[in-house]
C-alpha cells in the first residue's frame, strides 16, 4: 500500500498539470503552444539543464558511467525501433525517429525529480541533454535528410549543456544573484512542458489505434528492456539506474509530431502514436516507478 502511494504522488502531479492543459484547451481559451514552446527550449529549460549541471553533487565516475549508459542504451534502441519498423514494414522516416526519442523533457525531468528529488533531475538533465544532441543531429537527419552540425551548435540547449558541463567539471559557480535568477527561469520549464503536452495532446488527433497501439507497447518493452540491461551492464547506482530506464522509457515525444509536420513526413500517423503512448503510459510508468525506487 506504501509503495502505491508513494507511486501516485510521483505521477499525479504530472499527469495532472498534462490535465490541466488538455482541458485548458477543451474549454476554448487560447494557448499558442509555438510561443510558450520556444520559450522553454530557448529559455527555461536551458537555464534548467545550466543551473542543475552546475549545482549538481555527482561524482565524475558515476557521472561518466551514466553518459555513457545513455549512449550505449540509446545505440541499442534505434538498432531496436529499426527492426520493428523494419519488421512492420512501414516507413521508416516516418515512424523510426518518434519511436527512438520519448519524452524525457516533459515528462521525464518531472517524474525523476518528483521520484529522487534533486540528485535524481541531475542525472535526468544528463541523460536529456545527450538525448536532446542525438535528436537534433540524428533525428532531424531522419526526418528531414538535411541535418547540419551548424543547426545544433546555434541550439540554445546545447549551449547550456556543454557549458554546464564546464561549471560542473571545472566546480564553478555563478554569483549568487546570478544563480537565483536563473534558477527561477528554469523553474519555469518543467510545469510550462506538462501543461504545454496536455495541450498539445488535446489538440492531436490519434486516428486508426491498432498500429500506433501495437508499436506503441513495443517500444514501451524494448526500452525498459535496454535501459534496465544496460544499467546492470554498467552497475549504475540506485537512483542513476531508475532514471535510466524512466528516461529512456518514456512515451513518444511531441516534438517528433512537430517535426515530422515541418519537414513532410506522414504527421498524422506520428500523432497516433504520441497520443496512444502517452494514454499508454498512464498504466506504464507507475509500473515502472514501481519497480525501480
Amino acid at each position: 500500500m506504501n509503495l502505491v502511494l508513494t507511486v501516485l504522488e510521483i505521477v499525479a502531479p504530472v499527469f495532472l498539470l498534462a490535465a490541466i492543459g488538455f482541458f485548458w484547451v477543451k474549454a476554448g481559451y487560447e494557448y499558442r503552444v509555438k510561443f510558450v514552446t520556444q520559450l522553454a527550449m530557448t529559455l527555461s529549460v536551458p537555464c534548467l539543464i545550466f543551473t542543475a549541471l552546475m549545482r549538481t553533487d555527482i561524482d565524475p565516475q558515476t557521472l561518466s558511467a551514466v553518459s555513457l549508459a545513455t549512449i550505449v542504451a540509446y545505440g541499442l534502441v534505434t538498432f531496436a525501433a529499426f527492426l520493428l519498423v523494419k519488421g512492420a514494414q512501414v516507413d521508416l522516416r516516418t515512424y523510426l525517429a518518434p519511436l527512438i526519442f520519448g519524452n524525457t523533457g516533459n515528462l521525464g525531468l518531472p517524474l525523476a525529480l518528483f521520484a529522487y528529488g534533486d540528485e535524481g533531475l541531475g542525472f535526468a538533465v544528463v541523460i536529456f541533454a545527450i538525448m536532446g544532441v542525438y535528436s537534433f543531429t540524428f533525428g532531424v537527419w531522419l526526418v528531414s535528410g538535411g541535418g547540419s552540425l551548424l543547426k545544433v551548435i546555434k541550439e540554445p540547449l546545447v549551449g547550456a549543456t556543454l557549458l554546464g558541463a564546464l561549471f560542473l567539471w571545472q566546480d564553478w559557480q555563478t554569483p549568487t544573484f546570478l544563480t537565483n535568477t536563473l534558477t527561477l527561469i528554469g523553474q519555469m520549464a518543467i510545469p510550462m512542458m506538462l501543461i504545454t503536452l496536455g495541450v498539445a495532446l488535446a489538440r492531436l488527433s490519434p486516428g486508426r489505434l491498432g498500429l500506433p497501439l501495437f508499436l506503441s507497447v513495443a517500444k514501451v518493452a524494448f526500452c525498459v528492456a535496454i535501459a534496465w540491461a544496460v544499467g546492470l551492464w554498467f552497475g549504475l547506482p540506485p537512483v542513476a539506474f531508475g532514471v535510466l530506464v524512466l528516461q529512456v522509457s518514456t512515451p513518444v515525444a511531441v516534438t517528433s509530431y512537430l517535426l515530422a509536420e515541418k519537414y513532410g513526413a506522414d504527421a498524422e500517423s506520428v500523432a497516433g502514436l504520441v497520443v496512444v503512448s502517452t494514454l499508454i503510459s498512464v498504466v506504464t510508468l507507475p509500473l515502472t516507478l514501481a519497480f525501480v525506487i
